[in-house]
């Protein structure tokens, strides 16, 4: 029998529609899913909507719509992302369905069988955009900490869950599973915060009637914490009579990885696996916490409006360009920047010039030099043979990096192989070897192994990009392949290609451009202070020659002001602590070092300019800090994500930033 894997996604909340964060998470959970599937297990992959609670029972009236047909509207706009962004889920959970009410009443009915829940009154501060009651201590001039939104002053009759009861259950359980939430400062986070103390819980309000009613107690309706986290449970068919449900929550749950947001970390580590615990059931196997999307250096959030329509970046680049831009440019754990200048310089760059470019020659020489037909190899040469050693070795370092949700580093594994097979097509120069009779048998091993190492390429793309990944298959006249069988050297000689197609036609308008375009088609509901870049892609045959440099975008320009910077200002620079596990100088560079650095959540490459005051033998296993939601760059041809900080007098050379104690990997600075 398959190995079972269970994925899920946060279950969204539809006080208003989707935006990038939301699809983001989406995608991400996707390309996790569709890895497995590859790897040969058996996925169930959960997505869906949290519909209950005062905040959507208000947006519902804002909306003048009664709070049911509200709700099925908003949901609706969540199910057809789905189906935008080419989601493979295996269902979709809405917490109004009657499955859903049968499943949490079931785990209300058997937390309160073991004693752990009590009726009382509760007074305090509530935050109506997170649902959460807010302890006076941890008020932020008068806000929530956590949103910054407006908080009321609650008193009302309450069920409370003994959650100070699971204090050290919790403690032992982070224990003796320390892979339980990644990155591993968040898990630091729980922890601390858990040891610190825990008070009971409340878990009913009467304020508002849009909830689950509680069991034999009708005036009362569930926290929507206690409700929505149940909804992981609800879809494998808990709460269900049937055996065949009972059975399929046995084989799935025990593998589960659910996959949020950081700001959701808490309610998902500590309160879902107490109630778990309380219910006589096995708390989640992992927890994976991603960053925030910031749009000119704030967190994206509905509430405050400066989202991006995920449906106007589909609209330029298209979906496999959108979800390979999100996957390369958030770090597992780490906050990251959405912009138009990113996206499009990853377009031209990444896409367009790099995997379209090799795909496109590759393809373009097969049909010119050999009618179309894959030729066969030889006897591997040198570069034969390294190019496929390169390609094993990157299969087996994107399945590792897949299995620990680091997709960042694993597609920057497979456009390093990308870069090798448009150098040994270089290197090769097959134009000059099919003018010369007596090299046959060399050129057919180039064109061999070149179609050979695209295939290894499609493989490894098709979790982020899976329509690409096809559109280059059907080029190369062959079918999906599983990773688990998935080696160098095995494409068949004498496969027929197929018709050659631009992959990814690079977009020559400019920003401006793109953006006035988008101002003429943007619907009225539209947000009217995010700039989307709603325009067609501009198309055309990519030829097979070397490779063209893509045209570098702008920087940002720095502030001319010479005031000083707010705390806002400062928090947007994420600096963390990160350690030099390699250290080599940049060839023909006398001021360069290229460094390999561990940030504890990632291991990344940094180009720093300290080659002058140290040796790369000195920086081997040292504590630096390193700005950590730095947009990529490259310095002598080399991607540097990140930059290291160092001091320096006027004209003096630079020392690096250090600590009295050395501290962990992903450690924040402030």
């Amino acid at each position: 029998m398959t190995q079972p894997f269970f994925i899920t996604t946060p279950i969204y909340y539809i006080n208003a529609r989707p935006h990038i964060g939301h699809a983001y998470t989406t995608m991400v959970a996707d390309a996790i899913a569709r890895a497995h599937r590859l790897l040969g297990e058996d996925v169930f992959f959960l997505t869906g909507t949290d519909e209950h609670g005062q905040k959507v029972e208000r947006a519902a009236q804002k909306a003048e719509l009664p709070t049911p047909v509200f709700a099925d509207q908003v949901a609706e706009s969540f199910r057809q992302m789905c189906g935008d962004l080419n989601i493979s889920n295996s269902d979709f959970i809405r917490t109004t369905e009657p499955r859903h009410h049968r499943a949490v009443q079931e785990i209300w009915r058997r937390v309160a069988a073991a004693g752990d829940i009590y009726k009382g009154d509760y007074e305090g501060w509530y935050c109506t955009v997170d649902e959460v009651f807010v302890p006076e201590t941890q008020l932020v001039n008068g806000s929530c900490p956590t949103c910054g939104g407006k908080v009321e002053r609650l008193k009302e009759e309450s069920y409370y869950f003994r959650l100070s009861k699971y204090q050290q259950p919790l403690l032992d359980f982070y224990e003796a599973n320390p892979e339980f939430l990644q990155p591993a400062f968040r898990f630091n986070e729980v922890r601390t915060f858990v040891a610190a103390g825990l008070q009971d819980l409340s878990i009913s309000r009467t304020s508002f009637r849009w909830g689950i009613p509680v069991p034999d107690d009708p005036a009362h309706v569930m926290y929507v914490w206690f409700d929505a986290l149940t909804n992981y449970l609800t879809a494998l068919g808990f709460g269900s009579d049937d055996a065949s449900a009972a059975a399929r929550v046995e084989r799935f749950w025990p593998t589960v990885t659910h996959l949020l947001g950081k700001e959701i970390v808490r309610q998902h580590a500590i309160y879902w696996p107490a109630f778990l615990m309380s219910a006589g059931l096995r708390p989640p196997q992992r927890i994976v916490a991603h960053g925030w999307w910031l749009m000119g250096g704030a967190k994206m959030s509905k509430s405050v409006g400066n989202v991006a329509r995920y449906q106007d970046y589909v609209s330029v680049f298209g979906v496999d360009a959108l979800r390979y831009f999100v996957m390369r440019e958030m770090p597992l754990g780490l906050d990251a920047n959405f912009s138009d200048e990113g996206i499009l310089t990853r377009f031209n760059s990444d896409l367009a010039n790099d995997l379209g470019n090799v795909v496109s020659r590759t393809m373009t020489m097969i049909h010119r030099y050999r009618a179309g037909v894959v030729p066969a190899p030889g006897e591997p040469g040198s570069l034969d043979s390294a190019l496929q050693r390169q390609a094993d070795g990157t299969i087996e370092r994107v399945k590792r990096n897949f299995s620990t949700y680091q997709i960042t580093v694993a597609l920057q594994d497979t456009w390093e192989l990308i870069s090798a097979v448009n150098k040994y097509i270089v290197e090769r120069e097959p134009w000059k070897l099919a003018k010369d009779t007596g090299q046959k048998v060399t050129l057919d091993s180039t064109l061999y192994h070149a179609a050979d190492a695209v295939r290894i390429v499609a493989a490894l793309i098709d979790p982020v990009m899976p329509e690409a990944a096809d559109r280059i298959r059907r080029m190369l006249g062959g079918t999906q392949e599983a990773w688990s069988t998935l080696k160098s050297g095995t494409l068949a000689p004498g496969t027929t290609l197929g018709s050659v197609e631009p992959l990814f036609p690079r977009i020559e308008k400019t920003l401006e451009e793109l953006r006035s375009m988008a101002s003429d088609n943007v619907p009225p509901s539209s947000t009217p202070h995010t700039p989307p870049t709603a325009a067609t892609p501009a198309t055309g045959a990519e030829a097979p020659a070397a490779p063209t440099a893509a045209a570098p975008q702008p920087p940002a320009a720095p502030s001319t002001g010479a005031g000083r910077i707010s705390i806002d200002d400062f928090m947007k620079v994420e600096l963390r602590v990160a350690k030099v596990l390699e250290a080599e100088a940049v060839p023909k560079s006398k001021k360069l070092l290229k460094l390999k650095v561990d940030t504890g959540v990632d291991q990344r490459t940094i180009v720093a300019g300290i080659a002058e005051a140290y040796q790369p033998e000195q920086l081997v296993g040292r504590t630096i800090v390193v700005v950590a939601n730095l947009q990529p760059a490259k310095l002598m041809g080399i991607e540097s994500q990140g930059m290291v900080l160092a001091g320096s007098v006027e004209g003096g050379l630079p020392t690096l930033v250090g600590f009295d104690t050395p501290l962990a990997p992903g450690a924040r600075v402030r």
